[in-house]
């Protein structure tokens, strides 16, 4: 089975694409939207059996050829049939194993179903070894930079995901790489949100500028320029309140800034799905996972890269800032979802802390 994906700015265009390099007898996979619903990404999948270019003048399609090979090759003994057997056995087994983790995880029907298809699809036997390969095949994984970046980082999000806690990590993690880290705070509103941002700050020697709007920060970002990360806190948006999205809107359009959601990970799989689509028509291509540590139901973060058509980038397992936070890819975000262990799935994906990188540098 081979699997590819296809992407155009229209459904019809796409599947064009799917009938020209794999033929009629592709079966999709999955779709979904690319770039704030611009795009449309395909995934297909063609048996290279049957994935046959019939001769000039051959009427036969890929499935009568297919047939035919199967038949010219039958089995002599009943034991390959019983082997036969065996795998469809184990195929079952497979995809009962993922249906039975995603439902755990609250996964919707939709995403449910183009995971364990993908998955079926992989050749692979072991369930957790196939879930890692469908989420590779379905998903895009852009960690955040971890060197000099020259675009500014603003987190937004709802009200408690972890904003404030996902700038201060980054902040420790670029002055841990000897960056030159700005710190911009927008959060002027809320009862202890700069004292707590500054209560970090103080500690990595690093002057927490505050904005009070958008004036503000366009000229504070001017100043800042020429630090190596420039990371902007912002107050909890309610994205379901037109005027909350308008004054997000009005912070992102301050200058060269990259809006990068933060997203709690045990929230409502619906609810996260549609948070991310509405944070995506604001330029947001990519989201922290945060709040792992004490989350049982992952089923929202396939819903907001599904619905949103977000990458994951990051993942915060700890409430430490010294723990930092760790780049997602396939394997280990399918780690929260077939954990070794419901003790090491946390500890497994954590990264050194501050205290032990000193030791490491001073030994």
């Amino acid at each position: 089975m081979r699997l590819k994906s296809f992407y155009a700015k229209t459904m019809t265009e796409a599947m064009q694409m799917v009938r020209e390099s794999l033929g009629e007898d592709a079966i999709i996979v999955a779709t979904r939207e690319e770039n704030g619903g611009k795009a449309v990404r395909v995934t297909a999948a063609i048996d290279d059996r049957f994935h046959v270019a019939p001769k000039s003048g051959d009427t036969k399609n890929a499935r009568d050829i297919a047939f035919e090979i199967s038949r010219d090759n039958a089995p002599a003994q009943r034991d390959d049939w019983l082997q036969y057997d065996d795998e469809q056995e184990d195929e079952s087994s497979l995809t009962e194993a993922i249906i039975d983790t995603l439902l755990k995880h609250g996964a919707p029907e939709d995403i449910l179903d183009q995971i364990v298809n993908c998955a079926a699809m992989s050749d692979l036997d072991e369930p957790n070894i196939a879930f890692v390969a469908a989420l590779d095949t379905l998903y895009n994984f852009t960690p955040l930079p971890t060197q000099a970046y020259k675009k500014a980082m603003m987190f937004v999000g709802a009200p408690g995901a972890g904003k404030t806690l996902t700038v201060a990590k980054l902040a420790a993690q670029g002055v841990m790489n000897g960056l030159k880290v700005a710190v911009i705070t927008t959060d002027t509103i809320r009862a202890g949100g700069v004292e707590q941002l500054q209560s970090f700050t103080k500690l990595l020697k690093i002057d927490l500028k505050t904005a009070k709007g958008a004036a503000d920060l366009t000229q504070i970002l001017a100043d800042v320029r020429g630090a190596d990360q420039i990371l902007i806190d912002t107050p909890g948006f309610n994205p379901f309140k037109t005027s909350d999205m308008r004054a997000l809107a009005s912070l992102a359009a301050s200058g060269d800034i990259e809006p990068i959601l933060t997203l709690a990970a045990a929230g409502d799989a619906d609810e996260s799905g549609e948070m991310a689509r509405i944070f995506s028509a604001l330029g947001v291509r990519r989201f922290v996972a945060t709040r792992l540590d004490i989350a049982r139901r992952l089923g929202g973060l396939l819903s907001a890269a599904q619905h949103g058509g977000l990458a994951f980038a990051d993942a915060s397992a700890t409430a430490s800032v010294a723990d930092g936070l760790t780049p997602l890819t396939p394997r280990t975000l399918a780690g929260y979802f077939f954990p070794k262990s419901a003790s090491t799935t946390t500890d497994s994906l954590r990264k050194p802390t501050l205290q032990s990188s000193r030791k490491k540098s001073t030994g």
